[in-house]
């Protein structure tokens, strides 16, 4: 890996454990739009509503949408499950270094996910909901989601930080590989561009949690 690159996303991640030592390492659920809850992972309607992980499945039709409606849409729920785990980390991790790490990817697929549903509204604005279950790195990703959120959300300590950096490391291998298809796929630049950043920014965090993972000894646990 190029070391200026890592350089910097290790600057931001120091200033976002800065930042998360000064609000005592809360989260910042109430950021994250109507509906978000501290129980399953969310993403968007439509309607601008949110859904859990037991509400997440495939939009009637979804498969026959462009397929740029369909990345945006699945993606953005792809993030949400993300976030949900980010925010446990925020308030369960044992680890300062976590708890940045967590803040800044939260923040980070916040921000993603705004501009997807922005461009969604401004290519397929009245055409519903294009959420396909079975793209790439989606089915994987979504497969026992809720059993392992479960026991992630029961974990604490060592076993906590180990658990989080594994399913947060695969949630990432999933995204990339949704991703990669956009590059291939994609009809709008934009998208293109997204996916791009994506794969990169998930890389780069995969790299520092299997770091993580080795230093801390964590994968005997």
């Amino acid at each position: 890996m190029n070391r200026k690159p890592l350089l910097l996303f290790l600057s931001s991640l120091v200033f976002c454990m800065g930042a998360t030592a000064q609000t005592g390492g809360q989260s910042h659920g109430d950021t994250l739009g109507t509906g978000m809850k501290e129980h399953g992972a969310m993403h968007a309607g439509s309607d601008g509503s949110m859904k859990g992980h037991a509400g997440m499945h495939a939009s009637p039709g979804a498969s026959k949408a462009p397929f740029d409606h369909q990345f945006l849409d699945t993606m953005s729920a792809h993030h949400h499950s993300g976030m949900e785990m980010a925010q446990m980390a925020e308030s369960n991790s044992s680890r300062g270094e976590i708890k940045g790490l967590a803040k800044m990817m939260r923040e980070d697929q916040e921000k993603d996910i705004a501009h997807m549903q922005k461009l969604k509204q401004q290519w397929y604005g009245g055409k519903g909901d294009a959420v396909n279950m079975q793209m790439p790195g989606m089915k994987e990703s979504m497969k026992g989601m809720e059993s392992k959120m479960a026991k992630l959300r029961a974990s604490q300590g060592d076993a906590f930080d180990s658990m989080f950096l594994t399913m947060m490391s695969q949630h990432h291998q999933d995204g990339i590989k949704m991703a990669q298809s956009a590059l291939v796929r994609g009809q709008h630049e934009e998208v293109k561009q997204i996916a791009h950043k994506i794969i990169d920014s998930q890389k780069k965090e995969m790299d520092v949690m299997k770091n993580w993972k080795n230093d801390w000894q964590l994968s005997r646990k």
